[in-house]
């Protein structure tokens, strides 16, 4: 099992990362979490061909995080795709990206393969496959928003997720890693959305908390590491200052991931 970060870059464009996603590798099943723009370039940076790709697990609206989609399933179809793809995304999001997908020309029976879109419930687990399955919880990230939508025909949703993957061999005695992906959020407490969970992996944001939330949340939720994304520029500063604040024996834990970072689960 493996975890790469196919781009780290915040929604600021970068000449040194791409748009924040990653790829969760369960040995049997490829999952891609996020696809904002220029994602059909990321791969191809890190050298992971298209058709690898198996399902794509959709965070929020963002442009930085779905825009993407599109121009990866051309690249698909061009790549002779056979095999479905399939698109996890929020109930309330999954007629919006259907509609996305058919207003960009993109049909079925042209493509050559078929592209499902399926809906996850918030707060419900749903599986992906075979020992690979999560669960969504809304943060607050979209929700300063909601005074700015006067016609009020946004939905708001934004995930975070708690990730569940395990190898044939674990299934039987129940083994499993925890991965929780915080997305975008918006203030500390979206922090703690699996408080009541067990988490071996976490994935943080940094652009939107301060350090001192993300040391307090680290210390407190006790993950076996962390793993830094959503980079800017000036985020990066924040990461060296959050390692000198660490005591020694914690530094090792936490990661500023970076584009084609590779982690076995």
């Amino acid at each position: 099992m493996e975890l790469k970060f196919v781009g780290t870059s915040s929604g600021k464009s970068s000449l040194k990362r791409y748009h924040s996603s990653f790829i969760i590798n369960s040995g049997s099943y490829n999952l891609l979490v996020d696809a904002g723009d220029g994602i059909s370039r990321a791969l191809m940076n890190q050298k992971i061909l298209f058709n690898f790709i198996d399902g794509i697990l959709i965070s929020h609206l963002h442009p930085d995080h779905y825009t993407g989609l599109p121009s990866l399933i051309v690249q698909m179809k061009m790549s002779e795709r056979k095999n479905p793809l399939y698109v996890f995304c929020d109930e309330i999001n999954s007629q919006f990206i259907k509609e996305f997908i058919y207003q960009s020309y993109l049909f079925d029976d042209r493509l050559g393969f078929k592209v499902n879109v399926q809906s996850f419930k918030q707060d419900k687990n749903f599986e992906v496959t075979e020992g690979l399955n999560f669960t969504a919880r809304q943060n607050s990230h979209l929700e300063r928003n909601l005074s700015s939508d006067k016609s009020r025909r946004l939905s708001f949703s934004c995930s975070s997720f708690l990730i569940r993957v395990s190898e044939r061999s674990r299934l039987e005695s129940g083994k499993e890693k925890n991965i929780f992906f915080t997305g975008d959020i918006a203030e500390q407490n979206d922090l703690y959305i699996f408080k009541d969970m067990k988490i071996d992996l976490m994935i943080s944001e940094i652009t939107h908390i301060t350090v001192e939330e993300l040391i307090e949340a680290f210390q407190k939720l006790k993950p076996q590491k962390l793993y830094i994304t959503h980079l800017g520029e000036e985020d990066e500063n924040k990461v060296s200052k959050l390692s000198y604040q660490l005591p020694a024996s914690e530094r090792r834990k936490v990661v500023a991931a970076f584009d084609g970072l590779s982690v076995k689960i």
